[in-house]
């Protein structure tokens, strides 16, 4: 199962970096392995949300996203978008923005970093809808349900994830014209940072909506043709999400793909700026990120470990105020691996707990489970019983 998975990947990064030792020489070598890692660590939580929508997914478009969405994962993200950036700043063709890079590296990297306010609230805005429209949703489990529960309640409130959204995007823009304003040397680009903001705002609700509007009705059509075989006394089966539907989950993930490696991308300028070495790291991280995806939705890791999501969304809510922060201010790219990974980590035991919990529960005598305080209810939050989550 690991070979068959991650096969392509380990073969990947042989080549790539037997390639950079060949070319560049042993520092290449180094750089594009610590690159490698470096997107592994920022996208974990990147490959978690993608399981969760993947297994929905048919298996041709399972590999689709593994052929067409690796193409442009690797190529269109870690090569393509900085040189269109790069393009779009400098005001000249992608042609001379590659020769820039090659000929001229440090204002290549000054070009992109001046571009980041824009990528950060862009990425931001689209991360945050993620996490709001899920944090905002009422869920049968709950992890942390002294948070998930009032806010699910609030989460009935139309809109509102919109209202917040734009609330901190609107914080954000006003804290850097303030900052602007009195000191110099420094750009306004408040007006800049609400305009890719909205974008992404956009973005997400034009793909989101798209792809939930599909998908809903092949629900409904999987519902009409369930109950017509149940008329027929025929076996019913589960449909995976084809057509139009997976398409655009499928669009919607390269979307989100996007959003995750903006950081990883702008993080590698802190580690080298030569354009190859970077595309070559971060393109094998991509391929680990890929790979873990399909690894997660095959082993079923997420019906068995129930938290997880949870925690791949709490670190992208952590990601999303991460990059609105970094439209003013620096922050290091090991805070913000550490973060996700802390996040998903917690939630990883969290969710082994209450397996054992609930093992220990269908272990005991009639399947009751025994509690330290009395009176026992489903809401009791004293072990064990607040392992098995909310509802159970």
């Amino acid at each position: 199962m690991i070979l068959r998975t991650f096969g392509w990947s380990f073969a990947v990064t042989a080549a790539g970096l037997a390639f950079a030792a060949w070319q560049w020489g042993w520092e290449a070598f180094g750089i594009v392995l610590i690159l490698s890692v470096l997107e592994i660590s920022l996208s974990f939580d990147n490959a978690v949300v993608n399981a969760g929508i993947l297994k929905k997914m048919s298996a041709f478009w399972r590999k689709i996203f593994l052929t067409v969405g690796i193409l442009i994962a690797v190529f269109g993200m870690r090569l393509v978008f900085p040189v269109v950036i790069v393009a779009i700043s400098a005001k000249v063709g992608p042609i001379e923005a590659v020769q820039l890079a090659l000929d001229e590296p440090d204002r290549y990297e000054d070009l992109v970093t001046d571009a980041h306010p824009a990528i950060a609230a862009f990425g931001g805005m689209f991360l945050l809808m993620i996490f709001l429209d899920f944090i905002f949703e009422d869920r049968d489990i709950k992890w942390l349900a002294w948070l998930e529960r009032p806010l699910a309640k609030l989460g009935k409130i139309d809109m509102l994830a919109v209202c917040v959204a734009l609330i901190a995007l609107l914080a954000t823009a006003m804290t850097l014209a303030t900052h602007a304003h009195v000191s110099t040397g420094h750009a306004d680009k408040s007006a800049t940072v609400l305009l890719s903001g909205v974008a992404g705002l956009i973005t997400y609700l034009v793909v989101g909506g798209l792809s939930g509007y599909f998908e809903d009705r092949l629900e409904d059509e999987e519902e009409h043709e369930h109950e017509e075989a149940r008329a027929a006394g025929k076996p019913v089966s589960a449909v995976d999400l084809a057509g139009k539907a997976a398409f655009f989950l499928f669009l919607y993930l390269e979307v989100l793909d996007g959003s995750f490696s903006f950081d990883g991308v702008i993080g590698a300028f802190a580690i080298t700026n030569h354009i190859f070495w970077m595309a070559l790291g971060l393109g094998i991280g991509a391929m680990y990120v890929r790979s873990l995806t399909v690894y997660l939705v095959r082993q079923g890791t997420l019906d068995d470990y129930v938290y997880l999501e949870h925690g791949a969304h709490y670190a992208i809510g952590a990601l999303a105020a991460i990059l609105l922060i970094t439209v003013q201010h620096q922050i290091s790219e090991i805070i913000t691996g550490l973060i996700g990974v802390v996040l998903i980590a917690a939630s990883f035991l969290a969710s082994a707990r209450r397996n054992n919990a609930l093992a220990a529960k269908e272990a005991m005598p009639g399947g009751v489970a025994t509690c330290t305080r009395r009176p026992l209810c489903s809401r009791c939050w004293h072990s064990p019983c607040r392992l098995l989550g909310d509802g159970e």
